[in-house]
């Protein structure tokens, strides 16, 4: 991680992430599909439980989990043993607490959350149901994100990938049987396809929590007391980055509900549909994002703050070009993806118009969440941030007035696209700008502090 050529090392570590990711996606979107043969309103109430979701996986995996990847990186290039030693046990504890307070929260207020989010009639009976299921197993969630968010800070990227990838494999079968129903398993509709998450964030769990404890990892998974600092070295970093994920499925969530005000269901249900293709992107983000995680928060524990920038501008870019192809192939032929789940004319339409118009510019969003990851590892969130709530600015609060004026949702969707350019150029001006030349800490400091 310190001295490895480093494109070649970041194509070597992300491609289990991005597998990874895929199957994560590629599962939500199958289950999406199956549970679109169940009705419009279906599809219109699961659109407005998926910001929510996502947000649960991004706060734990992208954000707390950077946060104790970064942790566990910057005590392995600083050589701390001793702190790495509880690491892991801090992470489990401090994911669970907060999986369980979002559980409780999220379940008793799911209703009137989702009605808030445009969602009403069958639509909003399909939401609750979904959701509530969903949010019973947030702990579950949670924890699984923390221990294979620790695996990954010791720079290994295959076993999470492995144990997620073949949990995504059962899941595929194991959905349309609890939606449909097969021999003895009931028939459970749309509350069927949220027990089959609960079912593989369980069993993810389950072999991420042997595998640390078996010993295989680097920072092991040992029972013993909770303390402040190691809790600290995560919180620092995993908490604040909590606010990206938050800005980020908060803008889909109001995106989302503004359309459904302007266009009604139908075009709701279209644009959810087309911006879920941006979940597409995730893999790309996340699988360069990790191992950036781990490499710039290695080279920053040692002292290698160039070698950290040089490695984070190198992943945005191949961010940008694999996220730009996409975004091209779906503004050059957007029903291929769009008649995937429904065939409604509106549909179609308002997903279409989205597609064209932002997708050219989707390069920009995959450089900047893995520039987000990357700044990570850095401890540098002040410029990602920044950028996230200007990208919320311009998108829902210009857009909003925008409608209100008058205007259609061409135009809308044109501040869409240019709230993604600026929320990456950003990014990227802040980490080539030499924002990083003035680390909070000089490596040595950082050494001492961390074994005194």
């Amino acid at each position: 991680m310190l001295e490895a050529p480093i494109a070649p090392t970041l194509a070597r570590m992300s491609w289990p992430n991005m597998l990874m990711m895929l199957a994560q996606s590629s599962t939500g979107l199958i289950e999406t599909w199956f549970l679109a043969r169940l009705g419009t309103d279906v599809l219109a109430g699961v659109a407005v439980v998926v910001p929510v979701l996502m947000l649960m996986q991004n706060m734990s995996q992208g954000a707390m989990g950077g946060g104790i990847s970064s942790a566990v990186a910057r005590a392995l290039g600083a050589g701390d043993s001793g702190l790495v030693a509880q690491l892991a046990r801090h992470a489990l504890a401090i994911n669970l607490l907060i999986g369980v307070l979002f559980s409780l929260l999220l379940w008793l207020g799911a209703r009137p959350l989702f009605a808030l989010l445009g969602a009403h009639g069958a639509a909003l009976d399909a939401a609750s149901a979904y959701g509530r299921v969903l949010f019973a197993g947030l702990p579950l969630m949670w924890a699984m994100n923390a221990l294979a968010s620790v695996v990954r800070g010791t720079g290994n990227m295959t076993v999470p990938g492995l144990v997620i990838c073949c949990g995504a494999a059962l899941l595929i079968p194991l959905s349309p049987c609890l939606i449909f129903g097969l021999g003895p398993l009931p028939r459970l509709g749309v509350a069927g396809g949220a027990w089959a998450l609960v079912a593989y964030y369980a069993a993810g769990t389950a072999v991420l929590g042997w595998y640390c404890l078996s010993g295989r990892c680097a920072a092991r998974l040992a029972a013993g007391r909770l303390h402040w600092r190691p809790m600290r070295s995560i919180l620092t970093i995993g908490a604040l980055a909590c606010l990206n994920p938050i800005l980020t499925n908060a803008l889909i969530a109001v995106t989302t509900a503004q359309v459904g005000r302007h266009g009604g269901t139908a075009a709701l249900a279209g644009y959810a549909t087309a911006a879920r293709l941006e979940y597409l992107l995730i893999p790309i983000a996340f699988g360069l994002g990790a191992p950036m995680v781990a490499l710039v928060g290695a080279n920053i524990g040692a002292g290698q703050v160039a070698r950290a920038r040089r490695i984070a501008i190198t992943g945005g870019a191949m961010a940008f070009v694999l996220a730009e192809l996409v975004g091209l192939a779906a503004s050059l032929w957007p029903q291929a993806w769009l008649r995937l789940f429904g065939a409604d004319a509106q549909l179609l339409a308002t997903g279409s118009t989205y597609l064209h118009i932002v997708g050219p510019f989707y390069g920009f969003f995959a450089m900047g969440f893995s520039l987000y990851f990357a700044s990570q590892g850095a401890g540098r969130l002040e410029w990602p941030l920044a950028a996230g709530v200007l990208r919320f600015l311009l998108f829902a609060g210009a857009g909003s007035l925008a409608l209100a004026w008058g205007a259609g949702l061409p135009v809308y969707f044109a501040l869409g696209a240019l709230a993604m350019t600026v929320y990456g150029s950003c990014i990227l001006w802040s980490i080539a700008g030499g924002g990083w030349d003035r680390p909070r800490a000089p490596a040595r400091a950082t050494r001492r502090r961390a074994l005194a």
